[in-house]
């Protein structure tokens, strides 16, 4: 709904120093377009949204303006009262309580039942996944490790361990983003294919890079890539300084740390980007396709 995406752009602005119309875009899943009427909106109710052009562009809130409770109607707060309430019930925890209490001490009438019971937002997690949840969140906190059975899309099996980072929900599915020790790069697993898990008496520094990388991941991958025009926004966004503009195309330089992460991003662009170099991640490459190619052949 339009209103909600609105409400949902203005807390995107509030916590971060700047968002780019492509980021927003992708997070609603709207056109670029869209976003720019959306912050035209926003600006006419009062409150000011700055522009800024270049490689480094987005949106943020004017400087020296924050946001009171008189931008909000008692609906809205009744919403993400409601969310926060919900969210407290499926994992726990005296975060989601400090919240809950920080947006009734903004907005009193919300203790009122009449609005509690308004609105009801259904988490969807069984038992079993408040579980695993609950494991998790203390695992993070800790922090600790966690060994867990997980269940892909296509139903591959494997055994892994993890260190986990944050706790996710989005379109009533949790997520944990965690590094995998077994791929050795940063995964989202899905909670509710993951089995037999348990936290393992095995601390670890969520700050610091693992002292378990390969040399290529500890060195980085130097990789050249060369993009259509077409692409040069998005480029221009993701590689800051790294680029160099040729007319018909745009070169860029740059370094990954994964070589797992750096054909993702490649794939992203299909057939707007080409790997210039190094020979062996062209390689890569040409195996995820034929591997992605015998799904559908």
């Amino acid at each position: 709904m339009k209103l909600d995406r609105l409400l949902g752009i203005t807390m995107e602005l509030m916590t971060k120093k700047r968002v780019a119309a492509t980021e927003l875009a992708s997070r609603f899943e709207v056109s670029i377009r869209t976003i720019y009427r959306d912050i035209e909106l926003i600006n006419q109710s009062g409150i000011p949204v700055a522009s800024f052009a270049g490689t480094d562009g987005g949106f943020e809130l004017m400087s020296g303006f924050f946001l009171s409770k008189q931008h909000f109607s008692l609906d809205d707060f009744s919403h993400i009262y409601s969310l926060l309430k919900g969210m407290e019930g499926a994992v726990g925890g005296e975060k989601f309580a400090t919240l809950v209490n920080k947006i009734s001490s903004l907005q009193p009438a919300l203790l009122d039942e009449a609005f509690q019971k308004k609105i009801i937002f259904d988490m969807g997690t069984s038992t079993e996944e408040k579980n695993i949840l609950l494991s998790l969140l203390k695992a993070i906190d800790q922090p600790r490790r966690v060994s867990f059975t997980y269940i892909n899309a296509f139903g591959q099996i494997s055994e892994r361990k993890m260190e986990p980072l944050n706790l996710l929900w989005e379109k009533g599915v949790w997520y944990v983003e965690a590094y995998c020790l077994l791929r050795k790069d940063t995964r989202f697993f899905r909670v509710s294919r993951i089995t037999k898990h348990k936290v393992l008496d095995e601390a670890f520094s969520p700050n610091t890079k693992p002292a378990y990388l390969s040399n290529e991941e500890k060195q980085g991958i130097t990789v050249r890539l060369r993009f259509d025009t077409t692409a040069q926004p998005q480029v221009f966004e993701q590689f800051p300084g790294e680029f160099t503009h040729h007319g018909d195309f745009v070169e860029v330089q740059t370094t990954f740390y994964s070589r797992d992460y750096a054909l993702s991003v490649i794939l992203s662009y299909g057939s707007q980007v080409e790997i210039l170099s190094p020979d062996d991640l062209k390689k890569d490459l040409i195996h995820k396709l034929n591997d992605i190619r015998k799904i559908y052949f």
